[in-house]
């Protein structure tokens, strides 16, 4: 029988081991500690707020089309007709139009449970090549045999080889270097000093200058015109005085060059008044020969 005391007993405490120092085994607590949450860290699904989440919520709600992968990507009905005809090596001018019709419309059937509005231009392509392969399947008739009848895949095999040719050029234009993409500019800040330093000016630059400034000073100089006063009497009276100490006068020698074109002109205006009221002569020998004047004759 075990004594009454026995109830009293404690479970004894277990000694730290006398050959391991305490700090070894904070150190060991703390590796443990470590690999646990690196573990926790790895077999989290996500961080949430900066805190592993294990687990997924339950209120959790993800929409059916959240997420899609595309693995073949086309830009329109011409670019996946053109897809299929060169992995399958179909010759362009000859295309079995049967087994391409019938690999368009699986991929177009595709979209259609994705994407309704997206496969609208695709199903355009679907009903083209349709009637295509209609018009291929129906028999010819007499007149048709005759004359040769035009390939009703001719217009399609026309526009797939322009758009080949167009989506061969886009891949050369974008195989070109583009800024901001495969390189960018360099940009270099220099420093100036706070002390300005202006440049040297050559003569020549001076003398333009001066050109310049004396250009504009000419369109804006001032001409004065001042008023003389010109009698056609005293030049006629002039030339009667010197006609009566010649017989005959040259007509360029009656003008005096010196006094300008004012005084040639009254000086010409006499002389015309003196001719129309018969005072003087104007004579030439003949054609081309020197001009005289001279008094006129009167009888006496």
């Amino acid at each position: 029988m075990l004594p009454d005391d026995t109830a009293d007993l404690e479970p004894p405490v277990p000694e730290a081991d006398a050959g391991v120092p305490v700090g070894e085994v904070a150190a060991n607590d703390a590796a443990v500690a470590e690999a646990a949450a690196l573990t926790e860290e790895v077999s989290a699904l996500a961080r949430l707020y900066g805190e592993p989440l294990l687990k997924l919520p339950t209120d959790l709600y993800i929409p059916p089309d959240a997420l899609e992968i595309f693995l073949d990507a086309f830009e329109g009905p011409l670019d996946l007709l053109l897809y299929l005809i060169r992995k399958q090596n179909f010759n362009i001018l000859d295309i079995p139009m049967a087994q391409l019709t019938l690999q368009y419309l699986k991929y177009v059937d595709q979209i259609r449970l994705s994407n309704l509005e997206l496969a609208a231009e695709y199903l355009l392509m679907a009903a083209m090549l349709i009637e295509i392969k209609s018009r291929m399947l129906l028999p010819q008739r007499q007149a048709d045999l005759d004359v040769e009848a035009d390939d009703p895949r001719a217009e399609l095999v026309r526009r797939l080889l322009e758009y080949e040719q167009i989506k061969l050029a886009a891949y050369d234009l974008n195989a070109i270097p583009q800024v901001d993409r495969d390189f960018v500019r360099t940009q270099i800040f220099i420093e100036q000093s706070l002390i300005p330093t202006w440049p040297d000016v050559a003569a020549v630059d001076l003398q333009q200058a001066w050109l310049d400034v004396m250009k504009r000073a000419k369109l804006t100089q001032h001409h004065k015109i001042s008023r003389e006063e010109l009698s056609v009497r005293e030049h006629m009276t002039g030339i009667l005085r010197r006609l009566q100490s010649s017989r005959f006068v040259e007509f360029a020698d009656l003008f005096d060059i010196a006094g300008g074109v004012p005084v040639v002109v009254v000086n010409f205006v006499a002389l015309l008044e003196l001719a129309k009221e018969t005072l003087i002569e104007i004579t030439q020998a003949e054609p081309f020969a020197p001009i005289y004047v001279r008094l006129a004759y009167s009888p006496a």
